[in-house]
């Protein structure tokens, strides 16, 4: 059995060469990461090519990442620094200029010092480093290191709760956001979303047919509003470094459980993200606690699993890669499937009596092809998709069998990298729901996927009117 979760892998310095990429492509990744919080739009941009130029018709998503509102230091030297516990450091507001060190940390937000207290805790990067407001003054203050350690790059500052409130989008990223749609980047993550208007706002700047917008969970705000955000977004992000600093630590587990278990049950891909294999930025392996946290992310049903530092600035991002494939591989064989499409059936059927009638159909169609896997023994389900909801509908029930998108759209099919259990075929696009079926088990034959003799699911609608819907279920028997 081929692996059904997918890998994200963020690209950076460390990851950038064209021979690395390929590599990455080689040993798992589904989907690439580009953070827009590093660097700049152009870069950005470049190295979104760059990554199209080298996965050709791999059919590897680009997924933008936007800053958001995220207060962060400014960068520190290249290779890092640490900083030490017991002594003392500078908070000063940066000028774009100068960066950060081990004594003096610039802020790149020019309100955010004027916001703290004394005895106020700041959290750097993703916890690990902890400061203590020990003086304040109007552009400066002083902080004692509570816990140190490494830091690089440009890492988050989390001030205290309130302390200030910042909104998101931020106009910064909705101009960004409107440059990688015009690019065509096939996947958008808003930062620090707190309601279903944060993504409404972020949506109307591209319009429909744009990229795919997955809500970034990071805050208690979010996960109060958890399925209103989801309802109106494209996916999900698990985005346990600023989870786990804004919300209580112990927390976040269930929180990441819920919001999978919430993500899936609306048929929306959900990426499980931060310090999923952190140790392997500067180690040839990860530790046990690593991989028993990338397994159980695999047990609560995540559709896929990012690595950031691991590939953007670690020593041997291929390995990372390969290192995550072979434990979701792993974890997988231990996924009780069975048990998983039962419970979802039985909540999905609840939370589709309000909705609208096509997705009411969608429901029940894609339940049906699940059912079918295990009553008729069909060897694959067949999803004829434009924009991949009926693929992803499937998906959601976690069948044991492969997940074949045929769909005439290139960004349909890339968009589909991290959707679960799915692997995307490129069709024509035709004018019968006779022809859509007969040229998707073609096209699947001539994959491999399934061969003469074996018996498919194929889910598909009518090909015209503007209220098409995947409203039929055909078992075929391949010749």
């Amino acid at each position: 059995m081929s692996r059904r979760t997918k890998i994200v892998a963020t690209i950076g310095p460390a990851s950038d060469d064209p021979a690395v990429l390929a590599a990455m492509v080689e040993g798992g990744m589904n989907a690439a990461r580009v953070s827009l919080a590093h660097g700049s739009l152009e870069e950005a941009l470049a190295r979104m090519a760059r990554i199209r130029a080298v996965t050709g018709d791999a059919l590897i998503g680009v997924l933008g990442d936007l800053p958001g509102p995220k207060i962060r230091a400014e960068a520190f030297p290249g290779g890092g620094v640490q900083l030490t516990e017991g002594s003392l450091v500078e908070l000063v507001t940066g000028n774009g200029q100068e960066g950060s060190g081990d004594r003096r940390i610039a802020v790149d937000h020019p309100g955010a010092l004027g916001a703290l207290r004394v005895l106020d805790r700041i959290s750097l990067g993703d916890g690990a480093v902890e400061l203590l407001v020990r003086q304040v003054g109007s552009d400066q203050a002083t902080a004692e290191i509570l816990s140190g350690g490494w830091v690089q790059g440009r890492p988050g500052l989390a001030l205290p709760s309130g302390s200030l409130t910042l909104a998101s989008p931020t106009p910064k990223d909705l101009r960004l956001l409107e440059a990688l749609a015009e690019a065509g980047i096939d996947a958008v993550a808003i930062s620090f979303v707190r309601s279903a208007s944060d993504i409404l706002r972020a949506r109307a700047a591209v319009g429909d047919g744009g990229p795919m917008l997955i809500a970034k969970i990071e805050t208690q705000e979010a996960v109060d509003a958890l399925e209103e955000i989801i309802a109106v977004a494209d996916g999900v992000m698990v985005a346990r470094g600023d989870l786990g600093i804004r919300c209580t630590l112990e927390d976040v587990p269930h929180h990441q459980k819920r919001i999978i278990r919430t993500g899936v049950a609306f048929g929306r891909p959900v990426i499980t993200a931060t310090q999923m294999l952190e140790s392997m930025v500067r180690a040839p392996a990860p530790t046990r606690a690593e991989v028993s946290d990338v397994a159980n992310a695999v047990f609560d049903g995540t559709s896929a699993l990012m690595l950031s530092g691991e590939t953007a600035i670690g020593h041997d991002p291929v390995a990372a890669v390969r290192t995550m494939a072979r434990v979701a591989l792993r974890a997988e064989q231990e996924f009780d499937y069975d048990r998983w499409g039962r419970n979802l059936g039985r909540q999905q059927t609840d939370e589709a009596q309000g909705a609208p009638a096509r997705d009411r159909i969608t429901a029940a169609i894609s339940a049906a092809a699940w059912r079918a896997a295990t009553d008729a023994e069909v060897v694959a389900i067949i999803a004829c998709t434009e924009n991949g909801n009926t693929a992803r509908a499937i998906s959601r029930f976690r069948p044991t069998v492969p997940v074949l998108a045929a769909t005439p759209s290139p960004a349909t099919a890339r968009q589909l990298s991290v959707g679960w259990g799915i692997t995307a075929m490129l069709t024509d696009r035709h004018r019968t729901t006779d022809d859509i079926v007969w040229f998707a088990v073609q096209a699947a034959t001539r994959s491999g996927a399934v061969g003469a003799g074996d018996l498919v699911a194929v889910v598909v609608g009518s090909p015209t009117g503007p209220d098409a819907v995947a409203d039929t279920l055909r078992l075929v028997r391949v010749q």
